[in-house]
């Protein structure tokens, strides 16, 4: 048990605190100005002893800067195009906020009015990502009990509006890869087999079955700033995806004469293209062809979500487009998609019916009671 110590200032009067660390070196807190307040400090840091929950006054003094330095350090198992957004948002967001502010002085209203006045000039993708920066380097410092809590959790934080997806009808993709010119293959290799376009400027000729007609998919070429970074797919996690057969001779004419190292989709030079974005106006082949056949302004990834409703409009079921996606689960796969799975409700129902008909069900009901007013 600590003890109380009075002691005279030019102030007056004032108390310290004299008591054991767990680890049985003494420590003090000087400075109270009723022997009341000092007590109810010497209360609480014997319970915290006794819980395991104690955490040294000093522990608290590190700064933001020197603790997300560290944890942006221990990030390197991510992949290049996951880390580069987080280094951005610790250098522009974080680091300037908050870098010389110690975790132990940081509040739950300091972080929401933070977050408050970010979202008033930033998207919710940024601010989102430059709050999680600042939740993770804080939930380090209660792991290293150096808080007790992290103030940034539970603030109210921005949503993400989701961008509404387009989805192409087969007519209009046939449209669009007529008007890509020597993008056709690859545009209906996305449209119809769903790959990420970094997947699909990835491909290899070894990655390409003819015989079985699928296609391996085994890495995934990112651009970072201006480099092409190849690394895995997206899920860590290699697929085999079947392609229609009308994409034979496209895909045949797209491999010929090349070594099975060389990349199917590359540009005049035999290296990766660049992801082509409509806001760089003419200069995207991409947004050229769109014009051109006569379709509404949409981003290469919808070609995607285009492979998603084709395989669903002709009965592919969620598992299915899951595994031709990549994606992690079949929740992720419906989550996303959910809206191209309605009218599956309304069939259900009609087969439901169908059956019953065929059974023979309604008429084995009591006539009397069946479908009578108060019966569900």
């Amino acid at each position: 048990m600590g003890s109380i110590y009075s002691y005279l200032t030019k102030a007056g009067k004032r108390y310290r605190v004299v008591y054991r660390k767990p680890d049985h070196d003494q420590a003090q807190k000087r400075g109270f100005t009723t022997k009341r307040d000092a007590a109810l400090f010497l209360s609480t840091v014997e319970v915290t002893k006794a819980n395991g929950d104690f955490i040294e006054a000093s522990a608290g003094r590190l700064t933001i800067a020197t603790l997300g330095a560290q944890w942006l350090h221990h990030q390197s198992h991510l992949k290049p195009s996951s880390l580069r957004p987080v280094e951005i948002a610790w250098r522009l967001y974080v680091k300037p906020a908050w870098g010389t502010r110690t975790v132990g002085e940081i509040r739950h209203s300091d972080v929401q009015s933070s977050v408050t006045e970010l979202t008033a000039v930033k998207g919710a993708t940024t601010v989102l990502r430059a709050y999680g920066v600042l939740a993770s380097t804080l939930d380090v410092a209660v792991k290293d009990k150096r808080i007790t809590s992290n103030p940034a959790r539970g603030v109210n934080l921005p949503r993400k509006i989701a961008k509404e997806h387009t989805y192409l009808s087969h007519r209009q993709v046939a449209a669009l890869a007529t008007a890509s010119g020597d993008r056709a293959t690859l545009v209906l290799i996305m449209a119809y087999c769903g790959l990420r376009w970094g997947e699909a400027i990835g491909l290899q000729v070894k990655d390409i079955d003819f015989l079985k007609r699928r296609i391996n998919v085994n890495r995934n070429a990112v651009e970072v700033g201006s480099q092409i970074e190849v690394g895995t797919p997206k899920s860590y996690k290699v697929r085999s995806v079947p392609f229609p057969a009308f994409l034979l001779p496209g895909l045949s004419d797209e491999c010929r004469d090349k070594p099975a190292t060389a990349l199917v989709f590359a540009d005049r030079f035999g290296n990766h293209l660049k992801r082509t974005r409509v806001s760089l106006g003419t200069r995207s082949w991409f947004l050229t062809a769109l014009t051109t056949a006569g379709l509404p302004r949409m981003t290469i990834h919808d070609l995607r979500h285009t492979a998603a409703s084709l395989a669903v409009s002709v009965g592919a079921n969620v598992k299915a487009v899951q595994r031709m996606l990549g994606h992690a689960s079949a929740a992720m796969t419906l989550d996303t998609y959910a809206d191209l799975f309605d009218d599956d409700l309304d069939a259900v129902a009609d087969r439901l019916n169908q059956a019953a008909i065929f059974s023979n069900v309604a008429k084995m009901l009591p006539k009397q009671n069946f479908g009578a007013k108060g019966n569900p």
